[in-house]
This record gives structure tokens, sequence and C-alpha cells, in this order.
């Protein structure tokens, strides 16, 4: 059952942001620790410029930086029959519904029941290109965030897709609920996210971190809470999160930066709505989801009281 795995590159340039090569690396990669991150320094899989570095390296803007991560050699990515819906597909992409509960992709602690194993079992021809370990995955959303997400199904749609993540044409909206009346009702929150310094587990706000903004509007004041509509400018981990708890709004039923809820269990975040230019044609495609229904009973019964 095994099958020979090929190591994954990955590829960054440098903004304003700088900072340690090593801190750098574990903000852009989440999943991977420090001290792995640091390690894999050591051993020869990152470079800067083409040079190798220490963990120490002062970062420069516009830095380029190659990141080889090497294969577990017993990592096989296995179907499984895990249901999601699809939401539109074509030769290109997969337009998915990701249900919450759901992690994205194997990572440590998280071998597999992801999503890229009940992919791997509707879509097998996945496998043929790209990461085997996260077939066609481009982007993420957290476990226990619900909605809409776009898969490649070719290495050309893939590579398509990552530049235009990362030149931020892609549009996505995101609906959640947070803690208390948000005022104004339109705004922005232009802060930088990195790793906690205090629990490396989660994000936050921290001077030297990257670039994020999320803007936002009021739908509804509901209570002691408020519905909103939040699009991300940026794809930082947790940035919706962590954006709001910063400014005293944590979002409802968040177990890691707000409080958990007896009406919930997870974070009342969706993703609703995700606009792109189809690779085939470059013409502009968008796509609506509404609330699973696990939200609707909660925002039903917070009207009720």
């Amino acid at each position: 059952m095994s099958q020979s795995q090929s190591p994954e590159q990955r590829k960054f340039e440098v903004g304003d942001e700088g900072g340690r090569l090593d801190r750098y690396l574990a903000d852009a990669c989440p999943e991977i620790t420090r001290s792995q991150i640091q390690k894999l320094i050591q051993n020869g899989n990152v470079t800067v410029n083409n040079l190798k570095e220490r963990s120490s390296y002062k970062l420069q803007s516009g830095d380029q930086i190659t990141l080889v991560v090497p294969s577990p050699e017993s990592a096989v990515l296995v179907p499984e029959d895990i249901p999601f819906n699809v939401i539109y597909e074509d030769l290109d992409i997969i337009v998915i519904d990701k249900p919450a509960g759901l992690t994205v992709h194997p990572a440590p602690g998280h071998p597999d029941h992801t999503l890229a194993n009940a992919i791997f079992r509707r879509f097998p021809d996945l496998a043929a290109f790209g990461n085997s370990l996260r077939p066609g995955i481009v982007h993420r959303l957290d476990k226990d965030t619900s909605g809409l997400m776009v898969i490649a199904r070719n290495e050309k749609a893939r590579i398509y897709l990552i530049n235009e993540f990362k030149s931020r044409t892609v549009k996505k909206y995101y609906i959640a609920l947070v803690k208390g009346k948000l005022v104004p009702q339109r705004g922005a929150i232009d802060a930088p996210i990195g790793r906690d310094p205090g629990n490396r587990k989660r994000m936050a706000v921290v001077t030297k971190g990257r670039e994020a903004r999320t803007d936002y509007r009021v739908i509804e004041y509901i209570g002691d809470n408020t519905l909103v509509e939040a699009r991300i400018q940026t794809g930082r981990t947790h940035q919706i999160r962590v954006h709001f708890a910063a400014i005293n709004h944590a979002v409802f039923g968040d177990p890691v930066y707000g409080t958990k809820s007896k009406l919930l269990d997870r974070q009342f975040l969706h993703s609703k709505y995700l606009e792109l230019k189809l690779p085939s044609n470059g013409q502009p495609c968008a796509f609506t989801l509404d609330l699973p229904r696990d939200l609707e009973e909660v925002l039903q019964e917070l009207r009720r009281h």
C-alpha cells in the first residue's frame, strides 16, 4: 500500500515584514513547528536567494525563500468515504462545501480523516499531480469553519489559482457572529498577524507579524452579538478570528480566541462567497452558499431571547 513520495517545494517572496528566517517560515507554515523549521534549515532544506542561511538570518524585502519539505517515508493518502457537497466542477476546478469539523489536509496530529482523504476518494485522478498529501488544495479553511473552497484538478490550474490568491484577485466573504455590539457598522481591521509569543499554538496581532486586513460590514445586531460579513484581503492563519478578538469582539463560540458556547460546538464562521476567474477562459465566476443548519439554529435561538 506504500508509494513513493516526492518532497514538497514551497516558495515565498518576503514583503516588508522581514524578521528572522525561522520565525517567518513558522508563521507562513503553521502546520510545521518552529523547531521543525529550524531542523529543516540546519539540514539544508531552506535557501534564501538560492543560498543556505542560518535560522537567525534577517530577511530583507524581496528575498526569495525556497523551502523543501520532505514527505514522511510512510505517508500515504488513503481514500476515505467522508461526505461533502460539490457546488461546481469543470475540467480545471472543483468548488466544494467544506463541512465543519473536518481538517483540510494531513498534518502532525491529523494523519487521516481529512478533506484531502475525502477528495482523493471522490476524485482519484487528483493524485497524479502536485503534493500527493494535498491533492489540488491551494487554500484552507480552519477545521471548524464551514463553507466554500476551490480545488485544482490539474497542475496548470493549481499554479494559476496559487497566483490568483497571491495577487489577491480572488474575492472571499465570510459570515461571522461576534460578541458584543460592533461599531462602526462598516470598517476595517488592519493589523499584522504572527505567532502568539506566549502560546505557539495560537496566532495574535503582533508588531512584526505579516500584513493582514479584514474588511467588515454589520448585517444585524442580535442581543449582545453582531452578525457581520467579513472580507479578507489577506489569508493569514485564523485571520478573522484573531482580528475580531483583537478588538474585543471574539467570534461566537470560539474556544481558542474567545469562549465556548452551550449553543454551538464550534466557532460561528462560514465561508459564504467565493469569486474567481476560471482558469479555462479567465471569466469571473461567483459562488454563494447559505449558512448551514447549525449556525441558522443559533441565530434563531438568539433572536427568540
